[in-house]
């Protein structure tokens, strides 16, 4: 007010020549509030505006809106927020283009190649300093938050971010429920105007939920415009911050951010000098370049690792189906109430199903060595299963005492006799601070004895109680577990974590996350058809996932005849998962006595690759199909993979990214003629044909099916 009243005192006296004058100067200092920044090829264009003090951006992308003007800002507790009464006091810009290698990854090398705008961002009444930085890619635009070292800004608690995606449309929309503790939710397809009306019935029980709002929606989230735009929202280098999801106004077709409340009720922790997430954005006309994307990984930070020759891709078995089936259990004994430090395991009677015994899983080492695979996932092997979950017990697992019919120190001699690991398992129960105690004992007691790669879990409620899964200090729970894990030169594969942001840049011993409806599902009621059409234009944007395919024997039934589940897919789909669900990490999930059955069909496991010199996209759609190639890192080799929904379809691809002038042969495993994902799911075929870069094929997927191709250069 103060500041107005002088301005205006000011002008007394003034002429019109020199009143216009200072106009035009006063217009020209508005004016210059407003930024552009193109993409690289010039088909994107970042706006930037201050309107009244107010933050704000748009996109486009070859003329067409994108995000129409969107208001940036934070909503701060108990003291000025960061939303309004800005000025802009400095911007900067500059281009940026390298190629860089990453560890393992659907690619050899990686281009990061964008134009960046940075604007400083003043609060005259506060004298606090805000940067907000955006950066333009070909594919789409990543923006964050900036918190520079300040005398006026050095703690601050955030009530909420209020970054604005503000939709040109009521878009087709592959959404997920809102929940600050599960991503285990069957996506739905639907207008974001059918929203609120579907919330409830995609909202289904889960070992640990917390639901927020009837429009709520998680990320990665992936959007259709009625004129053909694809469009996925998401972050990007989730540190030391809560994890976002988005808040539809189903009115305005805004979406809101909203980030995970820890146990108090608080949204983030902040002392500066501190950035947010990247807020991230990408478009395209073409389905395939979402899924070639690597915007998120490019908004990551290089690795801290000087010595990454440890960290490699992993195919394995493991004890695990028989358990999530129901024909075999984790716990030696079938007694309750047990605690740790008074139970002698000696003395308590066996219940005859506990799977991780010496003898099986010397079966499945066995298995494992004979068909090439690196690891075998055991799983039920320490102390503590028979009352794990549902509790909330902090004391629930050491993580280093095995049950008396598991020999630690004999089956990873016999493992590494055959040239195989032993996965380490460490489920925590959602136990936390539990884990955290005896991480460093756990993570000595696997260098003891060979392990080089755990699977963790978080299943349940986090305790201490109040905490979310997704909540900041979970967050830094997950990046510290990565970091310990690293000083002991151990890969991690993260069940019921949250969503991965792209921090395997950062942390390549990120092996594996899930962090979405798995295969276990399957043995749970199952999953849509149309699953794998989705997942990788959603969850997998951030990072690969172990999805845990090969599932052979799709009737739960025939392990657990109390079990009426089925796998909804067919077996050749089963193949194909190995090529569109990307993972360094890959699961052959059926149990041995099921693949030796299907010893032609599991010769596509043991064949295809799972690091990748070279990935292209066929032919896509999400929520209908997706086909994908890839070539083998350091080989000629290339592996095709194709799944549909439960429509079914006839591919028609051209082999054109083969070696130009060489022959290949294409052994194809395919679905029968009379095929069907819940009527005949194991009809298969395989056949064989010589191909050259100008064959082109056409193949059919059968209801819920699909097919996988290897493609070997002729003579190798």
């Amino acid at each position: 007010m103060h500041h107005r009243t002088s301005r205006s005192r000011s002008l007394v006296g003034y002429g019109p020549a020199r009143l216009l004058l200072f106009l035009v100067l006063c217009l020209g200092h508005v004016a210059a509030r407003a930024e552009e920044v193109k993409s690289p090829n010039g088909q994107l264009t970042l706006s930037f505006d201050l309107q009244a003090g107010v933050p704000t951006y748009r996109l486009s992308y070859k003329g067409r809106e994108v995000i129409k003007t969107s208001k940036l800002g934070l909503e701060l507790k108990g003291t000025t927020s960061l939303q309004t009464g800005f000025t802009q006091t400095d911007k900067q810009t500059r281009s940026f283009d390298e190629t860089w290698t990453p560890v393992w990854g659907e690619s050899k090398t990686i281009r990061n190649h964008y134009n960046e705008l940075a604007v400083t961002l003043t609060q005259p009444e506060t004298q606090r300093t805000m940067r907000v930085r955006f950066r333009v890619f070909d594919d789409g635009l990543g923006f964050r938050y900036e918190f520079p070292r300040q005398p006026k800004l050095d703690y601050f608690t955030i009530k909420e971010e209020r970054t604005q995606f503000a939709l040109a449309g009521d878009h087709k929309a592959f959404w997920l429920p809102g929940d600050y503790d599960t991503q285990e939710y069957s996506t739905v397809t639907s207008k974001l105007s059918e929203v609120r009306g579907k919330m409830k019935a995609a909202t289904t029980p889960n070992a640990s939920q917390t639901p927020f709002s009837p429009t709520g929606l998680q990320t990665p989230l992936m959007l259709k415009s009625q004129d053909g735009l694809y469009i996925n929202i998401h972050e990007a280098a989730l540190i030391d911050y809560s994890c976002m999801h988005l808040e539809l106004d189903d009115k305005t077709m805004v979406l809101e951010s909203h980030l995970t409340p820890d146990a108090v009720g608080d949204k983030g922790l902040i002392q500066t000098p501190a950035n947010s997430p990247w807020r991230t954005v990408i478009v395209s006309d073409k389905a395939g370049d979402i899924l070639l994307s690597k915007l998120v990984l490019n908004l990551n930070e290089p690795t801290r690792f000087k010595d990454v020759s440890w960290i490699k891709p992993v195919k394995y078995v493991g004890v695990w189906w028989e358990m999530i089936t129901g024909k075999s259990s984790w716990s030696y004994t079938n007694q309750d109430n047990i605690k740790l430090d008074s139970i002698d395991y000696q003395k308590v009677k066996p219940n005859g199903t506990h799977a991780a015994n010496n003898s099986h899983v010397k079966e499945y080492i066995d298995f494992a060595a004979k068909h090439g695979f690196d690891a075998v996932l055991v799983e039920g092997w320490n102390t503590g299963w028979e009352d794990w979950f549902g509790k909330h017990k902090d004391y629930v697992f050491d993580f280093v005492t095995p049950y008396p019919d598991f020999d630690v120190q004999e089956l990873n001699r016999y493992a590494q006799s055959k040239n195989v690991r032993i996965i380490m398992h460490h489920e925590t129960s959602g136990s936390v601070r539990n884990y955290e105690r005896h991480l460093d004992t756990a993570f000595q007691f696997m260098n003891k004895y060979g392990y080089t790669a755990v699977k963790t879990g978080y299943v349940g409620d986090i305790v201490p109680l109040g905490h979310k899964h997704y909540d900041q200090w979970m967050i830094n729970h997950y990046n510290y577990v990565l970091e310990k894990a690293a000083e002991h030169r151990i890969m991690v594969n993260g069940h019921e974590a949250v969503r991965p942001t792209g921090l395997a840049r950062t942390y390549p011993n990120l092996i594996g996350n899930e962090a979405a409806r798995g295969t276990e599902y399957e043995a749970f009621g199952g999953s849509n058809a149309d699953h794998t059409t989705i997942l990788p234009f959603t969850r997998l944007i951030g990072g690969p996932m172990d999805y845990t395919p090969g599932i052979f024997q799709t009737k739960v039934s025939a392990y657990n005849p109390q079990n009426n589940s089925f796998v909804h897919s067919t077996l050749a789909r089963q193949l194909a998962l190995y090529v569109t669900m990307y993972s360094p990490l890959q699961m052959a999930a059926d149990l041995p006595e099921t693949y030796n059955k299907h010893l032609d069909a599991f010769q596509f496991i043991k064949d295809v690759a799972v690091d990748w010199d070279g990935t292209k996209v066929l032919e896509a759609e999400p929520g209908d199909y997706i086909t994908y190639a890839r070539k083998a890192k350091g080989q000629s080799s290339w592996f095709v993979g194709s799944t549909c929904d439960e429509n079914g379809r006839t591919s028609k691809i051209d082999l054109s990214f083969l070696d130009p002038g060489k022959k290949y042969t294409a052994t194809i495993y395919a679905d029968a003629k009379d095929a069907h994902y819940e009527k005949n799911p194991q009809a298969y075929q395989i056949r064989k044909q010589t191909v050259t870069s100008k064959t082109k094929l056409t193949q059919r997927c059968a209801p819920g099916g699909g097919y996988a191709i290897s493609l070997v250069e002729a003579g190798k």
